[in-house]
């Protein structure tokens, strides 16, 4: 089995849905989809998802399911560096998050005081709960940190989110603290994160990550990947976000 995990284009947060820029993006990407063998999709109730899947779907021929699970993973927390406003439970700045050392550990992260405040992982473990079925329908049960091949297969399903959960999704997958993927990756928007199965031995398979935040559709239009998610630089990079 191969799952593509698929970012939404450039947003415009305030109003959940995409910029111009976003619009071109989710335009390009339709193209390479529309090349892409997929057998399933599923998409995230926001707007920004579900305006990015739209041109593809209509290139693939497609329908998708939308999944409430797939939403952004957004559990809000008081920083420690900003306790007058609440972030995303895993915007930290690096200097703070660094010196937990729990959060390295991907069965510890979410025993922080500020995550367990805010029920950081019982909102974790309905993404991966959600995961998990979605699996166990397409042949995969997860059995400890490995999954039983109850059918194997060579589909390819489509999941069109975000990246903080898809972050999330992948630690579940490959036994990771997500703490250090989203702190430590960034998936440009309309990226394509791929991960196969690999079964060595029958009946038990793993999954495994074969490519990360792909662009090559907009590098091909000569278009820039948007810089959502990411931050600057060079301190001295006043264009550029800093939080």
């Amino acid at each position: 089995m191969k799952l593509l995990f698929i970012r939404h284009a450039d947003p415009d947060y305030a109003n959940d849905c995409l910029t111009e820029k976003g619009v071109k993006e989710a335009a390009l990407l339709a193209e390479r989809m529309r090349t892409t063998h997929v057998d399933k999709c599923y998409v995230s109730p926001l707007s920004r998802a579900q305006l990015t899947a739209g041109p593809c779907l209509k290139a693939m021929n497609m329908e998708a399911t939308t999944c409430d699970w797939l939403r952004e993973f957004s559990p809000q927390i008081v920083r420690p560096d900003s306790p007058e406003r609440t972030h995303i439970c895993w915007d930290w700045l690096p200097q703070d998050w660094t010196r937990r050392e729990h959060f390295y550990r991907y069965d510890e992260w979410y025993d922080d005081d500020i995550l367990k405040a805010s029920k950081v992982k019982e909102y974790a473990e309905e993404v991966w709960n959600g995961l998990d079925a979605l699996l166990k329908d397409h042949g995969y049960e997860r059995d400890g940190h490995l999954y039983r091949a109850v059918r194997s297969n060579n589909d390819t399903i489509a999941l069109f989110c975000h990246f903080g959960v898809t972050a999330l999704m992948l630690s579940h997958l490959i036994g990771a603290s997500p703490m250090v993927l989203w702190h430590g990756m960034i998936s440009a928007p309309t990226s394509v994160t791929t991960v196969y199965t690999e079964e060595r031995r029958q009946g038990t398979a793993s999954f495994r990550i074969t490519s990360f935040g792909d662009t090559c559709h907009l590098d091909a239009a000569g278009e820039p990947p948007a810089f959502s998610g990411r931050f600057r630089e060079c301190y001295f990079n006043e264009n550029e976000r800093k939080d």
